[in-house]
């Protein structure tokens, strides 16, 4: 039998949220068996918690939103990432704003901080969900897709598909475990096209975002220095990750073509569905 998993003792951060531009400190708590994953809004009022659960989930523009309470978090994928992989069933994420730190861009940080936390067992099964038959999700164009597949444990095969000459057709295909996420997975960081930038501000996007925690593209090429060839798709990857765990701790073979985060937690909605 698996018992459930929380952090051994609390840790925090702070920085500016990807999108927002705002100053956030961010705390990671242990919490009680079968709480799940809950983000804490501590700078309103009634201090209202937010269920990191595919119900909830309300916007997916440019990242993953969810509402609860009448509360929001938003772009909580890289840290959800990163409790995935970490098997953490319980833990209470107290923030001052409603996104957390960007840091670097990725979830190597996240994943450091809970490594450096530790995590211990609790006295209470865990809940694992595994896929027994397949999900599908298509985009309304009928070239993006995104699936799960019954699998002892937890496989990501993404291709990633960007017209840009510079990027064009990537392909990453990794076993999930805790070692493999922390070299090849969680140091990819969110990309962003030069010609965008100005677009997406104005929107009010992006306004955290800089060089360090953003590859940055145009048609000349690239503005920094990548960690890996291929790290659009192994980003992608990244966000898979944390978006279905929205869902629960699960075990499935995703398979995905051009997917983001609408698909990805329309996928994770359709087995929470099933699964609650």
């Amino acid at each position: 039998m698996q018992r459930q998993r929380t952090l051994r003792r609390k840790i925090s951060c702070v920085g500016v949220g990807l999108h927002s531009g705002k100053e956030v400190s961010l705390e990671l708590k242990p919490a009680e068996v079968d709480s799940g994953i809950i983000f804490l809004r501590t700078d309103l009022p009634a201090r209202p918690k937010i269920h990191a659960t595919a119900a909830n989930v309300t916007a997916t523009l440019r990242a993953t939103t969810l509402e609860e309470n009448g509360a929001k978090v938003f772009t909580i994928e890289h840290l959800m990432s990163a409790l995935h992989v970490c098997q953490v069933d319980n833990c209470l994420i107290e923030l001052s704003a409603e996104e957390p730190p960007v840091l670097s861009g990725n979830s190597i940080d996240f994943f450091n901080m809970i490594k450096a936390a530790g995590v211990i067992e609790q006295d209470r099964e865990r809940k694992i969900i595994r896929v027994e038959k397949i999900y599908r999700v298509d985009g309304e164009e009928g070239t993006r897709f995104i699936m799960a597949l019954p699998y002892d444990g937890l496989r990501v095969s993404f291709v990633s598909v960007n017209p840009h000459p510079l990027i064009g057709i990537q392909y990453g295909d990794f076993e999930i475990t805790a070692d493999v996420y922390e070299r090849e997975i969680a140091p990819a960081r969110t990309i962003a096209y030069e010609k965008e930038i100005d677009a997406l501000r104005k929107m009010g996007l992006g306004l955290g975002g800089t060089i360090e925690n953003v590859i940055v593209y145009n048609d000349a090429g690239w503005l920094n220095k990548l960690n890996y060839p291929d790290e659009l798709v192994r980003h992608k990857i990244l966000d898979v990750i944390g978006d279905m765990r929205l869902a629960g701790i699960i075990n499935c073979h995703i398979v995905a073509a051009a997917s983001g985060h609408a698909l990805n937690t329309q996928l994770a909605k359709k087995i929470y569905t099933d699964f609650n």
